[in-house]
């Protein structure tokens, strides 16, 4: 993998995004889904560690309809970089907050009719509407209705405009999925026959709007995807992972066979040994869970993490690496060339989903963009 260090940044342990990455994947996605498809790119959790701010430029260049976040502190970050932004808050925002939305041009879910009204009497003493989508629970059982009646009710409060209307999936079975999707364009055509009418109707994201092109309807929401992470069966799309993660090493340690590294000595050198401290630790997002099992490439060789993970170093057994040296470079995560580890084998190792390995990585590391 080629790699990129930026000398100028004020720290060693830097994620390293390829924007041409995000662009070519986001490429991609619009050209699967068609013109007939809004693509609606899920930037929450600082986009998924890759840096919200720098992410919703490159994806508003490429013409994203809409920015997606899961709150309203999310929203407000990118409301303050730019007034052009369409943006979506997918989850809860507390009733307290509602003025907020409506002041800064977000669109926002809603799911109950107390949460509307309280939207439609904020937003027509102001003399504006707030837009909404409306979320739809269709078996998922975290947010949304599946009362039509208070839909209905929804529909009709005045200041309230109804640009959307979606769902999503618990992606469990064919079958599940099949009966979601189902149940939920039944609630539309319901809705639809009394004349109600949606821009936006969405129950497809990531995994979904690969394997099931008929989920697509007017609007999709990858996420992940947008990022070059595969979590799809039956479809295909070519896309490529944006994100790496590197260091250098701090100091080389020379111990002897039998002594200890790191907290309680969990470690012990088998033999007379190389170790190298590394400038990243747990409170950088990386799984403290990884001791024993984690690695990182220093030219191009495996070098397992030994010892207990610090909260802001670690240590890793360079003894087999000819012609080691402070200064060198050491990948964390990669693109899986050249020995080097990439998203989805942290996952396994870590026992968990590629998601958390890229969200969990903190604002701390300098974030470098080429």
């Amino acid at each position: 993998m080629n790699i990129h260090f930026d000398e100028t940044a004020l720290r060693d342990t830097q994620v390293v995004i390829d924007t041409e990455a995000i662009r070519f994947n986001f490429r991609n996605i619009k050209e699967m889904c068609g013109d007939n498809t809004a693509v609606m790119p899920v930037i929450k959790a600082n986009a998924y560690g890759h840096g919200a701010g720098e992410i919703a430029r490159v994806l508003h260049e490429e013409g994203a309809v809409y920015l997606a976040v899961a709150t309203l502190t999310e929203a407000l970050e990118l409301r303050a970089l730019s007034d052009d932004y369409e943006i979506f808050i997918l989850g809860h925002t507390p009733d307290r907050l509602l003025e907020k939305v409506i002041d800064n041009r977000i669109t926002q879910t809603v799911f109950s009719y107390k949460q509307a009204e309280l939207l439609s009497a904020l937003a027509c003493g102001k003399g504006v509407k707030a837009r909404v989508h409306l979320k739809v629970d269709t078996g998922f059982h975290r947010l949304g209705t599946d009362d039509a009646g208070e839909l209905k009710k929804i529909l009709q409060l005045p200041g309230i405009e109804a640009e959307g209307i979606f769902s999503h999936l618990a992606l469990a079975s064919y079958e599940d999925d099949m009966e979601q999707f189902r149940r939920f364009m039944n609630m539309v055509d319901e809705l639809e026959r009394d004349g109600f009418r949606f821009k936006y109707k969405h129950i497809a994201d990531s995994i979904a709007c690969v394997d099931y092109p008929e989920f697509r309807l007017d609007m999709v929401r990858p996420g992940a995807l947008v990022f070059g992470l595969k979590g799809f069966h039956k479809g295909h799309i070519e896309i490529k992972q944006a994100i790496s993660m590197i260091t250098k090493i701090s100091q080389l340690h020379r111990i002897p066979e039998g002594e200890g590294v790191s907290y309680d000595y969990c470690w012990k050198a088998p033999r007379d040994s190389v170790i190298a401290t590394l400038p990243f630790g747990y409170a950088d997002g990386y799984p403290r869970n990884m001791r024993d099992k984690g690695y990182v490439t220093i030219r191009g060789i495996k070098c397992p993490l030994v010892g207990v993970l610090c909260m802001d170093q670690c240590m890793a057994d360079v003894t087999h690496v000819p012609g080691v040296s402070e200064d060198d470079i050491a990948v964390i995560y990669g693109d899986g060339t050249d020995n080097t580890m990439n998203i989805q084998e942290a996952s396994e190792l870590a026992g968990t989903n590629k998601n958390e390995i890229i969200a969990r990585i903190m604002a701390r590391p300098v974030r470098v963009y080429y």
